[in-house]
């Protein structure tokens, strides 16, 4: 397939049309349905973020055989996609999605029980990866980590894409989804805990915990751009003690 040339000259009208014609951001509390974007407006509102990052995925693909490696990426895709989307309709989860060895969730967060919510999915997430190791073990395939970032603020969404093309997606625009996947990446090495939480994430969060000694699960760092973090490695000791039994029926 070769192509016949690109109509600059043509195309140019095109982007002069879409500089011209985004004028319009809505503020809203919650972000509206996927069919109220369109590629003249954008909202703005609460989202919070979910990153989960493997560890070390470039030794685990050089280092492995491929069939094993397929196993391991679809055990942990898998799962976590599942833990991410429970119990949500599409207004709630705005995009789910896998990039490279990270996979992500972006939800509509109003409230603060909405980051209640993520911060539950997390937890699940972070004992399900024990579950998952003990399983790969038990088949004599390679173990891996995961850090697990979040993050919450207000950010402005817009319809990206090329117009009656059937390709287009959702833009988030703002330090919610970037530190996210920033803070996935800090996540298990370097002494910090498999789950990292951005400041503004944690205090909303953590006003809302009814768990008196949750505090204690956490401990606070400053990162060297200045920004405030909380690390932990909660678990559900329901999950955690079936895990440990054997994980039998």
């Amino acid at each position: 397939m070769k192509i016949s040339g690109y109509d600059y000259k043509e195309r140019k009208k095109k982007v002069e049309e879409i500089l011209d014609n985004t004028n319009k951001i809505n503020e809203v509390d919650k972000f509206p349905r996927d069919e109220d974007f369109t590629y003249e407006n954008g909202y703005k509102a609460w989202t919070g973020a979910i990153f989960v990052d493997l560890r070390d995925s470039t030794k685990l693909f050089t280092e492995n055989e491929e069939v094993d490696i397929a196993k391991v990426v679809r055990g942990f895709t898998s799962e976590v996609i599942e833990i991410l989307k429970k119990d949500t309709d599409k207004n709630e989860l705005k995009e789910i999605g896998i990039r490279g060895d990270c996979v992500y969730a972006i939800y509509s967060a109003p409230l603060q029980t909405d980051l209640y919510d993520i911060a539950t999915r997390a937890f699940y997430i972070n004992t399900y990866m024990k579950m998952l190791n003990k399983l790969l073990e038990e088949r004599s395939l390679p173990n891996i980590t995961a850090g697990i970032g979040l993050a919450a603020d207000k950010t402005l969404a817009v319809k990206s894409g090329r117009k009656s093309s059937g390709i287009n997606n959702l833009v988030w625009i703002g330090e919610a989804v970037t530190k996210a996947a920033n803070l996935s990446d800090v996540g298990s090495k370097n002494g910090i805990s498999s789950i990292v939480m951005s400041n503004l994430f944690y205090i909303n969060y953590i006003d809302v915990e009814t768990n008196p000694n949750a505090e204690t699960w956490w401990t606070k760092n400053i990162c060297s751009q200045n920004d405030t973090y909380y690390h932990g490695n909660v678990i559900f000791t329901d999950f955690d003690d079936w895990i440990d039994s054997g994980m039998k029926d």
